[in-house]
C-alpha cells in the first residue's frame, strides 16, 4: 500500500465523538450509514500511523465493506522534514524518522472489501465518471474490531487486478527494502509470500469478492463525508477478530 495516497489541504476544524456515530448493534455488525474508522499501525512499532473514516456499506459474518469518499479527511505518514514518504528515495524511505499529518484523499472514492480473517483487504478504485479502473489487493494483518472501527498492519507487498481478470504484483521493491530494514523478518516475510498464493489462488478461480459484482455498486447519494476525529489514534478498550 503506498504511504502517499492522500494531498495536503489547509487545516480545517475537526470533530470528537465519532464512537457513537459507529456503535454495533445486537448482532455486533455495523448498520449501512454507520462511521467507523480504518486504521493501520506502524510496522514494527504500536503506533497508528494511518486513519481513513469510511462508511459501512454492508457488515456482516461474509464481508466488511467500506465506503472512502472522496474528500475524506485522513492521517497519514510522512518525514519529520516534511517529505512525503514515497518521495523519499526507496533505500532510506523506511529509516528516516516520520511523524504523521492530517490530509485529504484525493480523486475518486475506495471501496474497501474485508472477509473476516483473511489477511489481505480488496480495494476497488474507479476512473471519473464511474468507470471501473481495477481491484487492489492489499496484504495485510488480518482486521481487528473495536467499537470505532478496524486496525490492521500493511504488509507492504500487493497485487493489482485488471477488469480483463489479469494480474500483477506490486511493491515488490519496498517488500524487499523492508525486508533489508528489519521491518519484515524471516518469518513473516514467509507468511506475507504465503497470503499472496492464497490471494492469487481466490484470484485465478474468480472467488469472492471478485466475483460478486461490486464494480457495479454505488454509494447511497445521502451520505456525507464522515470526520476525522480529534482522538483517531485512541487505544480500543476492546478489540476482535
Amino acid at each position: 500500500m503506498a504511504d502517499g495516497d492522500v494531498v495536503t489541504t489547509a487545516g480545517e476544524g475537526t470533530n470528537t465523538g465519532a464512537a457513537a456515530a459507529s456503535s454495533a448493534g445486537p448482532s455486533g455488525f455495523w448498520a449501512p450509514g454507520s462511521r467507523i474508522l480504518w486504521r493501520y499501525r506502524e510496522n514494527a512499532g504500536t503506533r497508528f500511523h494511518i486513519a481513513r473514516p469510511v462508511t459501512v456499506v454492508r457488515d456482516d459474518p461474509e464481508v466488511l465493506a467500506v465506503w472512502m469518499a472522496p474528500g475524506t479527511e485522513c492521517v497519514k505518514p510522512v518525514l519529520t522534514d516534511g517529505t512525503p514518504v514515497h518521495q523519499e528515495p526507496l533505500a532510506s524511505r523506511y529509516t528516516k524518522p516520520r511523524t504523521v499529518q492530517r490530509d485529504r484523499w484525493f480523486g475518486t472514492g475506495v471501496l474497501k472489501l474485508a472477509r473476516p480473517g483473511e489477511p489481505w483487504s480488496v480495494w476497488l478504485f474507479w476512473d471519473p465518471g464511474w468507470r471501473f479502473k481495477n481491484w487492489y489487493v492489499n496484504l495485510e494483518e488480518p482486521l481487528t474490531r473495536w467499537a470505532g472501527g478496524v486496525d490492521s498492519e500493511d504488509h507492504f507487498l500487493d497485487i493489482s487486478v485488471h477488469p480483463d481478470r489479469s494480474w500483477h504484483w506490486r511493491d515488490e521493491d519496498e517488500f524487499a527494502q523492508a525486508r533489508r530494514d528489519g521491518l519484515v523478518d524471516d518469518a513473516l516475510a514467509e507468511r506475507v509470500r504465503r497470503a499472496g498464493r492464497q490471494a492469487v489462488e481466490v484470484i485465478d478461480a474468480w472467488g469472492p469478492p471478485f466475483r460478486d459484482g461490486w464494480e457495479h455498486w454505488r454509494p447511497d447519494p445521502s451520505w456525507t463525508v464522515p470526520p476525522l476525529p480529534d482522538d483517531w489514534d485512541r487505544t480500543p478498550a476492546h478489540v476482535s477478530s
